[in-house]
């Protein structure tokens, strides 16, 4: 069984990941035509705001007391599951803009 800390680490992991997915895709946009840049920077912000829910469900982890921990988590990992296929998809349909 997964520990808390080990659980929240995880995440964090992810979280660092996205972020620099974020960081890669927006300095790779600047590269990109006017058109496709407006289109990429809408949905980077989109991708932000997925990164922020990613964020905010691990913070609800961190401050969930410990005897509580297992219910929220379970929760999460479902949330966390539905928010890893959206943030891929956010991030393949931004990289389909580099390749037109």
């Amino acid at each position: 069984m997964t520990t808390k800390d080990e659980y929240v680490a995880k995440l964090k992991a992810q979280l660092d990941e996205w972020q620099d997915d974020l960081e890669h895709l927006k300095d790779k946009a600047e590269e990109a035509s006017d058109d496709a840049k407006v289109k990429i920077h809408e949905q980077i912000e989109e991708l932000r705001a997925k990164w922020d829910e990613g964020h905010a469900k691990r913070q609800a982890l961190l401050d969930a007391a410990d005897e509580k921990w297992d219910d929220i988590k379970d929760e999460t990992e479902e949330k966390w599951d539905e928010l890893k296929v959206a943030v891929k998809d956010s991030i393949e349909k931004i990289k389909s803009h580099f390749s037109s």
